[in-house]
């Protein structure tokens, strides 16, 4: 796998975010295969946690389930966070859900502008997805993925209808240095609340942010067929709960939720 070139331009003011930021690693690429790839290196290798990789752009950006993330050049934000938490492995869940949060609070203090959260790792903004979350573990450490649409005018035709940006939705260009000045703090804020006060406080939270956590029609994709049923909540471990038509409930572990119909 490549390791990646570092960046030569500078279209994201990468020495503006690391003055704003002196204690953190901040590594920066023009393009890279994937920041997930390279903060996994970075895991291995013991480097501290809050370490962050940016790229202007990936060539094998990772979403979930296999799926790639769109990263076109100099639009968005692409960056992946070494996270070492004190968390059991099952808590896992919940440290996305916390990430969805982060990546919310931070839109919405740079934005003015409120977006939804569909479980477990996309953020919404109009009923399209804005922004997402991944999640993996390597070396102990948690590889926090957070790609956020940003000044994007177009995206291909087999994700245009489910996708946006923040300048397709309210229409002007966002400084991208600002995004990532309020989104890594949200992350190491929102981390914190999970190891300080418990998973219950970010259930809690996502489940008031969030119009698909309880009453929201929605078809979910499984391996053994589409569900269809309405949300009831998240259970303690921050997987979802859908009351089938039948009054039979699914515990849904992984995703592939949207609203039916849509």
């Amino acid at each position: 796998m490549p390791v990646g070139k570092p960046a030569q331009s500078m279209n994201l003011d990468i020495e503006q975010l690391r003055a704003a930021m002196p204690g953190r690693r901040i590594d920066y690429y023009s393009t890279t295969d994937s920041t997930m790839y390279a903060a996994a290196r970075l895991a291995a290798e013991g480097c501290e946690s809050g370490t962050t990789v940016i790229a202007e752009e990936q060539s094998a950006g990772q979403g979930r389930h296999g799926h790639s993330w769109q990263s076109e050049a100099g639009c968005g934000i692409y960056c992946s966070i070494v996270l070492r938490l004190p968390l059991a492995m099952e808590l896992l869940p919940v440290v996305t859900l916390a990430l969805g949060l982060a990546t919310a609070d931070a839109i919405a203090r740079v934005t003015d502008t409120a977006c939804d959260l569909r479980w477990p790792n996309d953020v919404m903004l109009g009923g399209r997805k804005v922004a997402g979350i991944l999640v993996q573990l390597v070396e102990g450490a948690s590889i926090a993925g957070i790609g956020i649409n940003v000044n994007q005018r177009s995206f291909p035709p087999e994700i245009a209808a489910e996708a946006t940006s923040l300048r397709l939705h309210l229409g002007r260009k966002f400084e991208r240095e600002r995004l990532l000045e309020a989104l890594l703090p949200a992350v190491d804020a929102f981390a914190g609340m999970l190891v300080e006060d418990g998973k219950e406080t970010i259930l809690r939270l996502f489940t008031h942010a969030s119009s698909y956590a309880s009453g929201r029609r929605v078809t979910v994709n499984q391996t053994e067929g589409a569900i269809e049923g309405v949300t009831a909540g998240l259970d303690a471990s921050g997987f979802l709960v859908v009351r089938k038509d039948d009054g039979t409930s699914a515990l849904i572990l992984a995703g592939g939720v949207r609203a039916a119909g849509s």
